[in-house]
């Protein structure tokens, strides 16, 4: 509800309020969008269960539900990435920011996030639910996870998933890297600034987008590359939960406490 109510409070602002359309409140528009989805793809199928007491899914429902999953993590890992790169250009070119994200670019760029999430999910959803699962039908997660899946399938067989997974590590590592090279030049030129007021500016519109992202790719690497020694459903399920749901509903608290005119613009939507 937390995640559902902020991220609501987020896209209609933005939405609504002519201040805030700019290519930074663009893209957390987006952001906003992706992190519904992902909390809505999830967590309402658990709690019906929960209620329900029971713990089935149909195949196809697991199959949609590993499909959206993947889609609407991966367009947000990926936005994450477009949202360095504006945040590099506000920040050392600023007489040249209004050319270079332009209304046509932005659009672009989104587009772009949305695409490769959307390419992310049909790539690992197809591989994984290709394999003959000859291990029984229980997953032990509250939802449908690949590695929870590939547990059951037959090992001779991951050939496939092996690939998969190895080019999404190695774009997942290059948008990785284009963020942090994005924040060493950001914050080579914010030290440079002679007035106090303004390294404060500087860093109030990056330091948001930083806590974001640390929160997401930390729990997503350690949930991936923990050793099998650690492996435990206890740690998976908390783990599960600090990627897929914690964040969704902390991105638009960390967003709006350190952002005036956003926080100005809930206040006069509340109001």
């Amino acid at each position: 509800l937390a995640a559902l109510l902020g991220n609501g409070l987020i896209i209609t602002a933005v939405a609504c309020d002519h201040h805030l359309h700019t290519p930074m409140y663009f893209f957390l528009l987006n952001l906003s969008l992706l992190d519904f989805g992902t909390i809505s793809v999830i967590v309402p199928k658990s709690m019906a269960n929960s209620l329900w007491h029971t713990r089935a899914i149909s195949y196809s429902g697991c199959a949609a539900q590993v499909f959206l999953f993947l889609f609407w993590l991966g367009g947000e890992y990926f936005l994450l990435t477009v949202m360095a790169y504006d945040r590099y250009v506000a920040i050392s070119k600023p007489l040249h920011y209004g050319t270079i994200m332009g209304s046509r670019a932005c659009v672009k760029m989104a587009a772009a996030a949305w695409a490769s999430g959307f390419f992310h999910a049909v790539m690992h959803t197809a591989n994984t639910f290709s394999l003959p699962l000859c291990k029984g039908n229980v997953v032990e997660q509250f939802f449908c996870e690949v590695p929870e899946i590939l547990k059951l399938s037959c090992s001779e067989s991951y050939l496939k998933v092996v690939w998969a997974l190895l080019i999404s590590v190695c774009l997942g590592f290059g948008c990785f890297l284009f963020i942090v090279l994005s924040y060493v030049q950001i914050f080579t030129v914010v030290l440079r600034i002679p007035s106090e007021q303004g390294r404060h500016k500087a860093f109030s519109m990056c330091l948001p987008h930083l806590a974001v992202v640390s929160l997401f790719i930390c729990t997503v690497i350690f949930a991936c590359l923990k050793p099998p020694s650690l492996s435990s459903p206890a740690l998976d399920l908390v783990l599960a939960v600090l990627y897929a749901v914690v964040p969704p509903a902390v991105n638009p608290l960390i967003y709006s406490m350190r952002n005036k005119e956003l926080k100005d613009a809930l206040r006069k939507l509340v109001q």
